[in-house]
């Protein structure tokens, strides 16, 4: 009786080491999927950009007022031009809020630095009203800019999240990012 106990045991033992390596496997397969999939999506979101990097300045800033008007944005208007003050879009969101947006459509090597976050930092909220200031770049944005944007609480949207936004994430889920710690600053070579 005691034998049979004893190979019951080291069965059920055995069962439940085989059990767990199993779903410690599928865990991590599990994980490399995940990552696949976001890697995946971030690079469709990057060639979505192709287009975006042939418009001119007018017609980005037209693309700009599209998207929030498709993400439920109300009274959008494209007022960019000479003398605009740092407001090529403005538009109310669809929790009411002020919504004022610079555009910078810059090839894809470029970067945006500092200075120019703290231009639009300067007017966007003192001269335009906004609530939510929000610079929207097809590039990247340097390490300090993004730190100083953090700080002042004005929402960044690169080069990824760009391609993201056009590919369909709605631009709320974009307003609360931490983008003090989030992106790169590294800049991307044309092929990228």
């Amino acid at each position: 009786m005691g034998a049979v106990l004893l190979v019951v045991v080291l069965a059920v033992t055995a069962g439940a080491v085989v059990v767990a390596g199993l779903v410690k496997a599928g865990r991590r397969e599990s994980g490399a999927e995940k990552a696949r999939l976001a890697e995946q999506a971030r690079l469709a979101a990057r060639r979505s950009m192709d287009a975006i990097w042939k418009m001119d300045g007018r017609e980005f800033e037209e693309f700009i007022a599209q998207l929030c008007r498709r993400d439920g944005c109300t009274d959008v208007k494209r007022v960019g031009g000479t003398g605009d003050l740092g407001a090529d879009v403005t538009g109310i969101l669809p929790d009411g809020r002020r919504l004022v947006v610079q555009c910078k459509r810059y090839a894809a090597h470029r970067s945006v630095g500092s200075g120019d976050i703290q231009k639009f930092n300067g007017t966007a909220r003192l001269e335009h009203g906004a609530d939510v200031p929000l610079f929207v770049a097809s590039c990247v944005f340097t390490r300090q800019a993004r730190a100083f944007a953090a700080k002042q609480q004005l929402t960044l949207i690169d080069v990824d999240l760009l391609g993201f936004w056009n590919s369909g994430t709605p631009l709320v889920s974009f307003l609360d990012l931490d983008i003090g710690r989030s992106g790169n600053h590294r800049k991307l070579g044309p092929a990228s």
